[in-house]
């Protein structure tokens, strides 16, 4: 199991690393560097070979924010793991459509419907 974070609550789903964003709000650099300093942890012990991110609690969430996202994506891909995305509020998900990252990442409506793809 995976050790208690501040910014991520995690946890273990049948082989998957289920990923919850503990703060509402991911916006400003520092909270962002943190929450890409526990996400990179994870990748690096191991613990996070499939990981989900699910936004399910994230009501605002920064375009700095995306390019933390990139990053771990690009972390998760070199160590042949898969990293998705699910429970985007439509807000959020339009910053998605409009850089494109939508094409980029694996997103579904739920975190149910997203592990069912793995």
């Amino acid at each position: 199991m995976a050790e208690p974070t501040t910014r991520l609550k995690v946890r273990d789903w049948n082989g998957i690393s289920l990923v919850e964003f503990s703060d509402r709000k991911i916006l400003d650099e520092m909270c962002i560097a943190e929450i890409e300093e526990e996400l990179f942890k994870l990748v690096d012990k191991g613990v996070a070979a499939n990981m989900l991110l699910s936004f399910s609690n994230v009501g605002h969430f920064s375009s700095a924010a995306l390019g933390m996202l990139l990053k771990l994506k690009k972390k998760v891909d070199e160590r042949k793991g898969t990293l998705k995305l699910s429970d985007i509020n439509p807000q959020i998900y339009d910053v998605f459509k409009i850089t494109q990252l939508n094409k980029k990442f694996d997103i579904y409506p739920s975190a149910d419907k997203a592990k069912a793809s793995f």
